[in-house]
């Protein structure tokens, strides 16, 4: 089915739309636009919306708004929004009426008429996503970027083309209802996370299966072989599989070996030619072991498609993704770095280990329901000062201070981003670096991580 057969066939039915954010305004855009009889439903009132709510009523959109904005759903075809479980009691009752559940990137896996490079996992998946991206656009293709980063793609497939490339970043709120997988997808690895929502690691591990679970024999699934659990995905793979590892060769993928042109260490490629030195070490511009893993991780899945050449002038020249590790300002000496993305203890634990020298940290946020358990220890040897704030205050230092190595680490809790900044500004010395890295999801005081790392970086720009 392509794009235009799908609108055509919502002509006589009605649509929900379950939340007026970002990632559905363009959706709810496009059916309106297309003549489809949408209702959008938000759990904001009114007020809330603003002039947004005239502006979608005078387009012909119905709104269901308030606190009873899921009550009594009878539309034909229903969008929920991203992190939304499916098996709500509204939602459950609106199937068994008739009602078709679906999303903006269900659809879109249905309709776009290109290859699809997918990437998912615990940590990293939004830098990898890029640096596939990126790598390819370099090569000289077309690439479409969207799911969790970019922009809802869905209005674009008319116009793109079956020689374009699309490459998503998926989350497992978008991958638990999936039922088709892409060409080609990448798990970066997987740890307890987003158990907030999911009703356990079980469910969270099969959400993230999906992505790979429906290809055929012509699919391609990159795992990390050095994630116990992305490690056995393989056993599930239709297609064929390709492992990246930084502790072990591999017979088909990527893994660390001696550089070729000097000292060091390189991400080799081994593929039916036989195996290849690729990308040196020295050349990567990001910082950290875990942006090596990224790049085998990249590396890996666009084998074929992108010539080595190009893969290392590319890995000499990318500074980063925004909120990832991103250098905000050097001042008086001291770096500071936006790390906003890490919403989880591992990406924290990642970001610390990047750097060689003891930081100043600022954690915390709101709660996900995950262990905090193994960012103790690790605190404890890469910083220096840790300055706290936030929902999970309180068990990010009770991990540090029960932590077997703890030796007296100094904790402060602050009110906010304000007094953490100004704080670390009056302790920190030249040669030393500041890092939000919370830890934690942003929902306690911001709409996303995105918005609380611009918050920071603000008030970081703003420091005298």
């Amino acid at each position: 089915m392509n794009f235009e057969d799908y609108l055509h066939s919502l002509q006589n039915r009605t649509v929900a739309v379950i939340g007026i954010g970002i990632s559905n305004r363009p959706l709810i855009d496009l059916l309106l636009s297309h003549g489809v009889a949408v209702t959008a439903c938000d759990k904001k009132d009114r007020a809330a919306l603003g002039p947004l709510a005239e502006e979608l009523e005078e387009r012909g959109c119905r709104l269901r708004l308030g606190p009873d904005y899921l009550k009594d759903l009878r539309e034909d075809v229903i969008f929920r929004t991203p992190g939304m479980r499916p098996d709500l009691p509204e939602l459950t009752a609106a199937v068994e009426r008739g009602g078709v559940l679906t999303s903006e990137m269900e659809v879109f896996f249905r309709v776009c008429p290109c290859p699809i490079i997918a990437v998912t996992g615990s940590d990293g998946k939004t830098t990898t996503t890029t640096i596939i991206a990126e790598l390819l656009r370099a090569a000289g293709r077309t690439v479409h970027l969207g799911g969790n980063i970019g922009r809802p793609l869905l209005a674009d497939t008319p116009s793109m083309k079956p020689t374009d490339l699309a490459v998503l970043e998926l989350s497992s709120f978008q991958l638990l209802t999936m039922n088709r997988s892409p060409r080609i997808a990448v798990v970066t690895n997987l740890t307890p996370n987003h158990l907030d929502v999911h009703r356990d690691y079980e469910e969270y591990i099969a959400a993230k299966e999906n992505i790979f679970t429906h290809q055929d024999s012509n699919g391609i699934v990159v795992l990390n072989a050095d994630n116990e659990v992305t490690r056995g995905f393989a056993e599930g793979a239709r297609g064929s599989v390709r492992l990246f590892s930084r502790r072990e060769a591999v017979e088909r993928g990527t893994y660390l070996g001696p550089d070729d042109s000097g000292g060091g260490q390189a991400i080799w490629l081994a593929s039916e030619g036989g195996h290849r030195h690729v990308l040196s070490l020295a050349d990567i511009k990001l910082p950290g072991i875990h942006n090596v893993e990224n790049y085998m991780a990249a590396i890996a899945a666009v084998d074929g498609l992108v010539p080595d050449g190009v893969i290392r002038e590319f890995a000499r020249n990318f500074g980063g993704v925004e909120h990832r590790i991103e250098l905000v300002r050097e001042l008086d000496g001291v770096r500071w770095y936006n790390d906003s993305i890490a919403s989880s203890p591992s990406r924290t634990i990642a970001g610390l280990k990047a750097f060689p020298e003891k930081v100043i940290l600022i954690a915390g946020g709101k709660d996900k329901g995950i262990s905090y358990d193994s960012l103790g220890p690790v605190v404890n040897d890469h910083v220096k000062l840790l300055i706290l704030c936030g929902a999970t205050a309180g068990v990010i230092q009770a991990s540090v201070e029960s932590a077997e190595n703890y030796a007296g680490l100094e904790i402060v809790d602050v009110e906010d981003y304000h007094q953490a900044a100004g704080l670390a500004r009056s302790r920190a010395q030249a040669g030393d670096v500041v890092i939000l890295s919370p830890a934690s999801t942003s929902f306690d005081r911001f709409s996303n991580f995105m918005e609380r790392g611009r918050v920071f970086k603000e008030i970081v720009r703003q420091l005298s």
